[in-house]
């Protein structure tokens, strides 16, 4: 069964941290790799990646900052979102919310390690209950 999901950008950094390949946040990335969470994508989304990703106090290779993005543009889905209306107090966490719901019909989440910064949505999962829905589906190892 395919798993949509929005990938915050906090996930991707702590995932490339992390030394932990069991910890939630690397399984989320390897499950991404693995084409078993499609990852929903907007230009604006690629962008932020790649401008946090670059910054000085993270120690991120560009060519692992480029195999990251190139993941989710050859693996995941571009989504075109509506705007829904929501105000959010950091105005580009917005972008994430409203791709997710695009495509809230393909039953898509939103993985985020700040879900304070988000509306209070059962789609809007932290890294570890995104492992868990992957379990359900049947889609970790």
């Amino acid at each position: 069964m395919k798993c949509y999901a929005v990938i915050d950008t906090n996930v991707i950094v702590s995932g490339l941290l992390t030394n932990n390949r069991m910890a939630p946040t690397a399984v989320i990335l390897d499950a991404m790799m693995d084409g078993k969470i499609i990852p929903l994508f907007h230009e604006d989304i690629l962008a932020e990646y790649e401008d946090v990703l670059q910054r000085k106090k993270f120690p991120f290779d560009q060519k692992d900052i480029e195999i990251v993005i190139h993941a989710v543009k050859e693996f995941g889905l571009e989504v075109f979102p509506e705007k829904t209306g929501e105000i959010f107090i950091d105005v580009d966490d917005l972008i994430f919310y409203e791709v997710a719901m695009e495509k809230r019909s393909d039953d898509a989440y939103l993985v985020t390690g700040n879900r304070k910064h988000y509306p209070i949505k059962d789609f809007i999962v932290t890294p570890a209950e995104m492992v868990e829905i992957l379990r359900q589906y049947g889609n970790t190892d």
